[in-house]
């Protein structure tokens, strides 16, 4: 790099808000010194590059889910539009960007410390081009054979890798005392993109005359390019994002990592597994029903939920709102069944609302969880607790949205064997009393080692 590159590089990071001096300059927006928890740093200059960080963060993010959930509610309307798929099919083309996403989500963790948080969120979004325009193309072909369009659903699954990758890049910006609200924030404007794509793609698809399936990736196809620009334009990348490979080896030799994620199946796997599966579930269970009037309403109360799961949880504690949470959860499943006994889509709906609210806010009380108990123990070392609890959130959100792969395919295996949501419905209540009773057992049973801590 020349001189001349060099100190247009530095003056590109003070102006974004870096302190200190530069010794290896580097292409790019790169801050090279940042202490969130310093009071005068975070009331000078921390916050306001903390939240030009957040909003594209959230942008692209929201665009990530909304690609990752399209397949939700465009089978839906696949059998209208002269596709054959049988309904265990239709299960399959709505699971398997879940399978992607959670899988892609570890590698997009190790993403933000090597390319920067706002490169790879520009990157990131321009992958999102690739599920889109595939859909757009097949959707005109309803002689498309299944495991041709299976593999077409399955690209979208690199819209859940956003996730792990925004999370822990916000994680950085934020000190301990916001952490909560801000990962709560920048959580719920991805899964917002769950509820507007629900609502908005059966209005698209239906807009002016006849059945239009091929807009439902055309639409994106803007906002994707606009993402992109703007995280570039505005974001900055931290030289202190550095979670390493070795760092998350470190991370997952703790047991409280996979007691976390564990746990994460429980919260966001229900969110994301129930998002993805109600819109089917409401046209397989009461077809006199239009689900495109409904379906969105729970992932909508779910995202709207996790932040204010997080706020709660930075003042009484993660764990306490966490095991409430899975108590509302079990009562909303018994209350599904007995709608589904009486056929009463009113309560089967209301049921699944509280379903969505309570694993919302336990969204957001999981993840504050995460900070507090690598502070506790780490030994006093707050560099290696940030860095651990980053990696922690990339193996949790990796291994929480394989809920979103269990779930659509625990209603098909049910339906297909019994004939009824019935017996999925007792497995997951039965999910909820285990992790309740972990999350007492780790965090709150009294004479535990986290008890006597707000975790």
């Amino acid at each position: 790099m020349t001189l001349e590159a060099g100190q247009a590089a530095v003056a590109t990071r003070e102006a974004s808000g870096a302190v200190g001096t530069v010794e290896a300059p580097r292409r790019g927006r790169w801050i090279d010194v940042w202490d969130p928890e310093d009071a005068k740093f975070w009331a000078g200059k921390g916050r306001a590059v903390a939240r030009r960080n957040l909003w594209p963060s959230i942008f692209a993010e929201f665009l990530g889910f909304s690609v990752w959930q399209l397949w939700s509610i465009v089978v839906v309307s696949m059998p209208k539009a002269g596709f054959s798929y049988s309904t265990d099919q239709l299960f399959w083309l709505v699971a398997l960007p879940s399978l992607v996403g959670a899988t892609l989500r570890l590698p997009y963790t190790f993403a933000v410390p090597r390319f920067g948080g706002r490169n790879w969120t520009t990157v990131s979004a321009l992958l999102l081009l690739i599920p889109t325009a595939g859909l757009s193309y097949f959707m005109t072909r309803p002689d498309t054979p299944f495991w041709l369009m299976a593999l077409v659903a399955a690209t979208a699954g690199v819209g859940g890798g956003n996730f792990a990758s925004s999370m822990t890049n916000i994680s950085f910006f934020y000190p301990e005392k916001e952490k909560g609200f801000a990962l709560g924030v920048n959580a719920a404007g991805g899964n917002l993109g769950v509820a507007v794509v629900q609502l908005v793609v059966p209005i698209v698809i239906v807009a002016g005359a006849g059945l239009t399936l091929n807009r439902s990736g055309l639409m994106w196809l803007p906002l994707i390019v606009l993402a992109a620009v703007w995280a570039w334009k505005a974001m900055a990348n931290l030289s202190v994002a550095n979670s390493s490979f070795r760092t998350s080896v470190a991370a997952a030799k703790r047991p409280h990592t996979w007691v976390i994620s564990f746990l994460y199946i429980g919260t966001f796997g229900s969110f994301i597994g129930f998002g993805a599966a109600f819109p089917l579930l409401i046209k397989t269970t009461f077809p006199e029903v239009t689900p495109a009037h409904y379906a969105f309403l729970g992932a909508l109360v779910g995202s709207v939920a996790r932040p204010f799961g997080g706020k709660l949880a930075d003042r009484v504690g993660g764990a306490w709102v966490t095991v409430c949470s899975f108590v509302v959860m079990g009562l909303g499943i018994v209350s599904a069944i007995f709608a589904l006994k009486a056929e009463s889509f009113a309560a089967f709906l209301a049921s699944f609302l509280v379903l969505f609210v309570a694993s919302g806010i336990a969204n957001g009380s999981t993840y504050r969880m995460i900070p507090a108990v690598f502070r506790l123990t780490t030994a006093g070392d707050p560099g290696r607790a940030r860095r651990e609890a980053a990696a922690c959130i990339g193996i949790a959100s990796a291994v929480g949205a394989y809920g979103g792969f269990l779930v659509p395919r625990g209603f098909a295996t049910s339906t297909s064997h019994f004939g009824s949501l019935i017996p999925a419905l007792y497995v997951f209540c039965g999910f909820y009393v285990v992790c309740l009773v972990v999350t007492y057992f780790c965090y709150l049973r009294k004479g535990g080692p986290l008890s006597q801590e707000r975790v």
